[in-house]
C-alpha cells in the first residue's frame, strides 16, 4: 500500500510541475479581395512592378532602391535581392490574378496585387507573386509562391 501511495505522490508531483506546451503557427494575413482597388491604381502598381522586375533582372540595386518603400529600404541588402531574383522567372510574362487589401502586423492596411504567369492555366494558379504596395506605388514586399 505504501508503494502505491508513493507512486501516486510521485505522479502527482511530476504532473504538477510539468510545463504546458503550446503550438504557435505564423500565418500570412489573408488578403481582403472584397474591397476593390480602383483600376487607375492597379495601373500605377503594374508600372511600378514592371520597373521592379526589370531592375531585378538587370541586378540594378540603385533602381530597386528607388522603387521600394522607405520602411523596408534598410532591411533590403544585396543577398536578399539575389534570392528574390532567383525566385522570379524573368522569361515568363505576368498578369494580375487578384487584387485587394492586406492588413500587416503594424495594423495598417495596404493594397496587395497577386500576379500569375500567363502560361499558367491552372485555377487557382500554381505559381503566384504577391506584391504589397504603399498607396503611392512604392513596394513594401514581394513574395513569390511556387508549387513543388
Amino acid at each position: 500500500m505504501k508503494k502505491l501511495i508513493v507512486a501516486l505522490c510521485l505522479f502527482s508531483v511530476s504532473s504538477a510541475f510539468s510545463q504546458e506546451v503550446k503550438k504557435m503557427e505564423v500565418q500570412n494575413p489573408p488578403m481582403d479581395i472584397s474591397a476593390s482597388i480602383p483600376k487607375d491604381k492597379i495601373e500605377l502598381y503594374n508600372q511600378s512592378f514592371s520597373k521592379f522586375i526589370s531592375a531585378l533582372k538587370n541586378a540594378d540595386k540603385q533602381a530597386v532602391g528607388t522603387l521600394i518603400s522607405e520602411k523596408v529600404k534598410s532591411l533590403v541588402d544585396e543577398n536578399m535581392i539575389q534570392r528574390l531574383s532567383g525566385g522570379i522567372s524573368f522569361e515568363r510574362k505576368t498578369e494580375v490574378y487578384q487584387s485587394g487589401y492586406q492588413k500587416l502586423p503594424d495594423n495598417q492596411t495596404y493594397p496587395s496585387v497577386q500576379y500569375k504567369y500567363t502560361d499558367d492555366k491552372n485555377d487557382p494558379p500554381r505559381d503566384l507573386i504577391t506584391v504589397i504596395f504603399e498607396n503611392d506605388g512604392k513596394i513594401l514586399g514581394v513574395k513569390p509562391d511556387y508549387s513543388n
